[in-house]
């Protein structure tokens, strides 16, 4: 049978557009595929450092009420020798029980004597769903645990981190054989001597799974020591192997995070080769946290994965999707090929430069889709593909700068967070130094915010915050900066000031605005706060005087009595 050339050509053609649609659905699957894991390495990478934030976060709450149990008057008395009664060990014993009955992480919180080999005088227990005030039979010595002496030396105030290691203290009902990191602090009388210590062992597991719980099912969970050891393992057989005479080392599954242990990298992460769990490889990220205080040379290693398959998975829909549409335009054009002229070439080429262009830079070029023949059909398909892939990068993006946001922002306050508030510092002393203009740095600590946040509770605290970062932005320029660097820590970036009065009367202006009265939640309270004032470049060039400066100045308006501003040097 001999084929026409009308049928030849419309078979080259048609085949021709099979492949040129084959190459743009390949080349837009691999460029959402690609876009799709760098994007997920981001988001891991920003998830872990907000978990990593969250965790030290919990540890600085751990440690305040270790510190308020350790300076409540009756646990001074019951470590003073000679002054402990029975009633003493009743209330701090049930004052104990409520702080553990809120805190379900807590294991267990002790007071410990320093004298007669540490003998425990106060001690609660959590033992499955119960708290038990243990008997003055059941206290134990425990002048040998190296927690202990290493607490006793402490100076009032201080915190002390324990290794996290299994809990092997006999007697210690559910937190026995179970990974524990204890907090202590010295109980120091008037005269500076230390007559015992506060210590709360804290669930590990426990606390790690309250602040997963927030994170995606198919995040695994690792946490290291400084050394490589497992801590924490999505298998609980690879955990404290260092308790057992092995050494099961995160790095020598995860490569990388030999740069996080020798101190190379603080943050990484990539994709790592496949595993019997996870035959396509993972996507993971691991972050470097100090543990311990400011001298203290410990850290720990803190890293999630996800199986690169979860990933890939969200890439096959969008694949299938364009095969279906390959499939039916497959058909179409094998139907119609007899029929295909030279007319209808002239058609199809706009359309196969315009696909490449979008598979390239994802440009949408508008095809022509009112023709009501198949070239209009095949044009209103490929505008559909358009209009799915760009929705999809989209909401990519979107959820990128929402990330974005999240992590340089104050989540209760909506300011710029330290790392924001502090890049933009540098840049606006790098612009004096070109421009020869002046910026003013101020630095707020509130006055009593603490005592008014434990009496009110943390709500009122939280809504008090608010206010007050509601109360500085009305007093500044659109163009200035206010920030808040944690707890009751507010900065404010004033850009091109005059002379330092401009500076202070903006800061006096704000104190006197966060003195005025203020109702919270059917509570009149009234807040001050204490402000130093930093002016670049008469008291520092670079960002890190700048602030060491405007933080000296505002202890100094602190020392003065609070609810007051001083300029440095002043």
């Amino acid at each position: 049978m001999r084929y026409g050339i009308g049928f030849k050509l419309g078979l080259l053609l048609a085949t021709f557009s099979l492949g040129a649609m084959g190459i743009v659905g390949y080349y837009a699957y691999a460029s959402s595929r690609v876009t799709l894991l760098d994007a997920a390495q981001r988001d891991m990478l920003t998830a872990t450092h907000v978990l990593g934030r969250s965790f030290k976060a919990n540890i600085k709450k751990i440690s305040d009420d270790t510190l308020m149990l350790a300076r409540l008057p009756t646990t001074l008395q019951l470590a003073q020798e000679g002054i402990v009664t029975a009633g003493h060990q009743r209330w701090l014993a049930d004052t104990m029980t409520a702080m553990m009955a809120v805190n379900s992480e807590y294991f267990q919180i002790r007071l410990i004597g320093a004298k007669d080999h540490g003998l425990e005088l106060v001690r609660v227990d959590r033992a499955d769903n119960t708290l038990l005030n243990i008997t003055a039979d059941e206290l134990q010595e425990k002048a040998h645990y190296d927690y202990v002496f290493n607490t006793l030396v402490l100076k009032q105030g201080q915190i002390y981190l324990s290794d996290i290691r299994l809990n092997q203290e006999l007697g210690s009902h559910a937190g026995l054989h179970q990974p524990t990191l204890r907090v202590a602090t010295p109980v120091v009388d008037r005269t500076g001597k230390v007559l015992g210590l506060v210590v709360v062992n804290l669930d590990l597991n426990g606390l790690f799974d309250r602040l997963k719980s927030d994170l995606p099912e198919a995040y695994q969970l690792y946490l290291s020591n400084r050394f490589g050891d497992y801590l924490i393992h999505p298998n609980a057989d690879q955990v404290f192997g260092f308790e057992q005479g092995r050494r099961i080392l995160i790095q020598d599954v995860f490569e990388p995070v030999a740069g996080l242990i020798s101190g190379e990298k603080t943050s990484m992460a990539s994709i790592i080769a496949a595993t019997s769990e996870a035959p396509l490889g993972l996507v993971a990220s691991f972050v470097r946290l100090p543990f311990g205080g400011a001298d203290d040379q410990r850290f720990v290693i803190l890293g999630l994965t996800q199986p690169l398959q979860t990933i890939v998975e969200s890439t096959q829909q969008a694949g299938l999707t364009m095969l279906r549409m390959i499939v039916a335009l497959a058909a179409l054009a094998l139907l119609l090929a007899a029929l295909v002229s030279r007319a209808v070439t002239g058609r199809l080429k706009p359309m196969v430069q315009a696909m490449a262009l979008f598979s390239r830079t994802q440009v949408v070029t508008l095809l022509p889709y009112h023709r009501q023949d198949e070239i209009g059909l095949l044009a209103c398909s490929l505008n559909d593909m358009q209009a799915t892939v760009v929705a999809t990068l989209k909401a990519l993006n979107e959820s990128q700068k929402n990330l974005k946001h999240l992590a340089q922002h104050d989540s209760l306050t909506g300011l710029p967070n330290r790392a924001l508030f502090e890049d933009r510092l540098q840049q606006a002393t790098a612009q004096t130094r070109r421009a020869q203009s002046h910026v003013a740095l101020l630095f707020f600590d509130l006055d009593g915010f603490k005592s008014m946040n434990d009496r009110y509770g943390h709500h009122v605290g939280d809504l008090l915050l608010k206010e007050v970062a509601r109360r500085i932005r009305d007093c500044v320029r659109t163009a200035d900066t206010v920030g808040r660097l944690g707890g009751d820590e507010f900065v404010v970036l004033l850009s091109y000031v005059a002379h330092a009065q401009d500076a202070m009367r903006v800061a006096e202006k704000i104190c006197i605005a966060l003195h005025q009265p203020l109702a919270l939640d059917d509570q009149q309270l009234v807040i001050a706060a204490s402000i130093g004032v930093a002016i670049c470049p008469e008291h520092g060039h670079d960002a890190q005087t700048l602030s060491q400066h405007a933080d000296a100045a505002m202890y100094q308006a602190k020392a003065a009595g609070g609810n007051q501003v001083r300029l440095f040097g002043v």
